[in-house]
């Protein structure tokens, strides 16, 4: 019994010598120690050579492709694109002078045309109210059912939704469906001519398709419409004035390219950000016996978009405590490049962060689908080692 209690202490003292040892530095494929990853942020801690802070900015613009925007080409000018338009499934409210019988509520059919009795099919597909107005007076002149065209109205009764396509520098590429009624229906605004929604806007559809990346360029997002290509600036959201945001159609094709690099400006909420990052976690603290005693709640929290790796820790209570016991913890951030689509896995000291006065220079932005992991402090590490060699020691000392 002796010579099995001697056994188990120096089993357990090498576990508690382990316990403080250092533990290596992830490895990653990216040159993280560089900084040339996704993020400068992501780059080890180190002290700086020249005593130069705040150089995440800089290194992230680097490798930044020129803006594209104003660039001459083959794209068209938008003026065409702006205003109301509309795309089949579309509710038209039609008036044709008194006459009753051509007056009525039509659908955009799937073609895109507008279908009036005795009449030939009128293009209604990416046209405007007045467009079409123009086009029946025509076709009723043309068809001998009127010799003078009387007074026409077309006015929209309900914008139907559309699918497209959004690809390029999105967090994610796929066919988006966007506008339509929803869920509630106010039943004045279902009743009375007109309609309206931005939910068909441009800015909808990135959003829907997870938002932008940070190395999205926008100020040259395309828009391939009827074999047409469109180059859109949307800058204007993240610069205090109005961008430019189109009604989309069925069909269209929406791409936003990418300038190569990290673009610290563009981490913030807006109208085409990601509407928030859902984050992963562990288990917090080694005494705890799951999430809800460290008051997690949740293994998945949201977080505003734009919140750094220090606050994502912060708000998963990894910080603070017993300075005795709490200090030195480290946090783990698990990313994925979403250009390369490269894993990377960073570690981060706690309280050396803390200190830091270029903590910002190391201090990533969390992204969709990233996560953390906490890792208690030594004392905590050797208080655990000694516990299970209690344990161990009391059941050597049973047998």
């Amino acid at each position: 019994m002796i010579n099995g209690f001697k056994q188990a202490v120096s089993a357990l003292t090498l576990i508690a010598v382990a316990g403080c040892a250092t533990v290596r530095t992830p490895y990653n494929v990216e040159p993280v120690s560089r900084g040339h990853a996704y993020q400068a942020q992501y780059r080890e801690i180190t002290t700086p050579q020249d005593n130069r802070f705040l150089r995440s900015v800089e290194m992230n613009q680097v490798p930044c492709l020129p803006l594209r925007g104003g660039i001459a080409g083959k794209s068209i000018a938008i003026e065409t694109l702006l205003g109301e338009k509309l795309t089949r499934n579309d509710l038209l409210d039609v008036r044709i002078g008194t006459d009753e019988e051509l007056s009525g509520k039509y659908v955009i059919s799937r073609d895109g045309t507008l279908k009036v009795p005795f009449m030939p099919s009128i293009q209604a597909q990416g046209r405007s109210g007045p467009e079409i107005e123009r086009a029946l007076a025509k076709a009723l002149e043309q068809t001998g059912l009127y010799d003078t065209a009387p007074p026409i109205s077309v006015r929209v009764a309900d914008f139907a939704s559309v699918s497209v396509g959004v690809s390029g520098a999105v967090f994610e590429p796929h066919q988006v469906e966007i506008g339509g009624v929803g869920d509630t229906i106010d039943t004045n605004r279902a009743q009375a001519l007109g309609a309206s929604t931005e939910a068909r806007n441009l800015s909808a559809a990135l959003r829907n398709a997870g938002g932008i990346r940070p190395d999205a360029d926008i100020s040259a997002v395309e828009l391939r419409r009827g074999g047409k290509l469109y180059k859109i600036d949307m800058r204007g959201v993240f610069e205090g004035r109005n961008m430019v945001d189109v009604m989309l159609l069925t069909g269209d094709q929406v791409f936003v390219p990418s300038r190569q690099c990290f673009q610290d400006d563009l981490m913030r909420p807006s109208p085409i950000s990601p509407p928030g990052v859902s984050l992963f976690l562990s288990n917090l603290t080694q005494p705890a016996t799951g999430n809800a005693p460290s008051a997690i709640g949740r293994t998945v929290r949201e977080i505003p978009y734009g919140t750094r790796h220090m606050q994502a820790v912060i708000d998963t209570n990894c910080v603070g405590g017993a300075r005795t016991t709490s200090a030195h913890r480290s946090a783990i951030l698990m990313s994925r490049n979403p250009v390369t689509g490269v894993s990377v896995v960073i570690e981060r000291d706690i309280e050396d962060m803390l200190r830091r006065a270029d903590r910002d220079d190391y201090d990533p932005y969390m992204l969709p689908g990233d996560g953390i992991a906490c890792y208690d402090s030594t004392v905590t590490n050797v208080a655990e080692a000694a516990r299970v060699l209690g344990m161990l020691a009391v059941g050597a000392a049973l047998n």
